[in-house]
């Protein structure tokens, strides 16, 4: 199987979508293959269901998509300085591979975006990593190395890239946020490819 990072979120607005495509980027301009996928919306209707193949846009993730990976980069918009439903139900479901140890030393990154600046972008990334640690992974955010993360007037932290969307939500990224989405693939291009000649 051709390794690959999977880059894998959840958008609403498309702002979440729009970093997770510059972050594919990143992902093969460091040599490796980026799968991007997503996860269906949280029906408060118990009994609403969606077909497995989504109508347009990026493929639902499978479990087997996850197991497999080399690395995983998790994004989502911010909810109440956590991350959303979507995806945190998504995560309560792959305790099979916790309880195999499945994805123990893979790296991982998180990505968010949220309306206002002062949002809990930061509360929401630290919170996409605890079931991430739970799962034994690797946590890497961006080093202050990037020049970006230090001149960036919107989004950006140390512990993931962020995008500040604004009260109109607009998708469109920052030159400053590109660049940190695009290093943050890269990033997880060169630790994925490290770890897994580590391993053989």
């Amino acid at each position: 199987m051709t390794p690959y990072v999977l880059v894998l979120y959840y958008s609403h607005s498309g702002a979440v979508e729009n970093m997770a495509e510059n972050i594919a980027r990143g992902i093969e301009s460091g040599g490796i293959e980026a799968r991007i996928r997503t996860v269906p919306s949280v029906s408060p209707d118990t009994c609403s269901t969606l077909d497995d193949i989504p109508a347009e846009g990026p493929l639902f993730c499978s479990q087997e998509d996850l197991e497999n990976c080399s690395g995983l980069v998790l994004g989502s918009p911010v909810r109440f300085g956590n991350m959303a439903a979507a995806v945190k139900y998504f995560l309560d479901g792959t305790s099979n591979l916790w309880l195999t140890g499945k994805l123990v030393d893979k790296p991982a990154s998180v990505f968010t975006s949220s309306s206002s600046l002062h949002g809990g972008q930061e509360s929401t990334l630290l919170s996409m990593m605890i079931p991430l640690l739970h799962h034994g992974m690797v946590i890497a955010g961006l080093p202050y190395t990037e020049n970006e993360l230090m001149n960036t007037q919107t989004g950006g932290t140390p512990y993931g890239v962020t995008h500040y969307a604004g009260k109109d939500s607009s998708p469109d990224l920052s030159q400053e946020e590109k660049m940190l989405c695009i290093a943050q693939g890269r990033r997880m291009a060169m630790l994925a490819k490290k770890l897994e000649t580590s391993e053989q």
